[in-house]
């Protein structure tokens, strides 16, 4: 599914396309499958089995939570590199409005990287590791966002960067002002 998905488009895929990819007739389908929504439901568990293993994968890599913040960031990147139908599923209107189940599942799970990121920023900030005024929520949303937006940055330009690598320039750059002080911010 996902790799018709990248192929056609999610509002494209059939369940005709997906029985001939894999060998079955159309009803073949529906035996394993009772809906499309069902089928798609399948796609986000997957998909979350997915970035959730590697999510512990890489909290389990360091201590220390900047490093930790940054292997989330990092390891959501190339999940989105490998995977890189997510970004056209988001914003599908299979997602947008004919199945809201498939919605809430994947808002929850942003919601959970969310709550991931922003713990990693809370045990930063207590460490003295950021600044103080960071807000925790609002640091773990501008995360996101970058997440996002590079993903459909890369979507849109073909793929014609490596993900990753421009993932990680940016988040340095966002880090850096997580720890800038005020005096640092005026200092020509």
């Amino acid at each position: 599914m996902l790799r018709l998905a990248d192929e056609l488009g999610p509002d494209r895929l059939t369940t005709q396309a997906v029985a001939d990819a894999v060998g079955l007739t159309q009803p073949g389908v529906f035996r394993h499958f009772a809906t499309k929504q069902a089928l798609w439901q399948a796609v986000a568990e997957a998909i979350d089995a997915t970035m959730s293993r590697a999510w512990r994968a890489a909290l389990a890599e360091s201590a220390a939570p900047l490093d930790r913040l940054a292997l989330l960031v990092r390891t959501q990147l190339r999940q989105i590199e490998s995977h890189p139908a997510i970004p056209a599923i988001l914003h599908s209107r299979e997602l947008q409005s004919e199945n809201a189940a498939l919605r809430d599942r994947f808002r929850s799970l942003m919601m959970r990287f969310q709550a991931l990121l922003r713990a990693e920023l809370t045990a930063a900030r207590e460490a003295g590791l950021i600044r103080g005024d960071v807000d925790p929520n609002d640091g773990a949303v501008l995360l996101i966002s970058l997440v996002q937006g590079l993903a459909i940055r890369w979507a849109l330009g073909n793929r014609l960067f490596a993900l990753e690598a421009e993932g990680a320039r940016l988040l340095d750059a966002q880090l850096t002002l997580f720890r800038l002080t005020a005096s640092q911010e005026h200092a020509p």
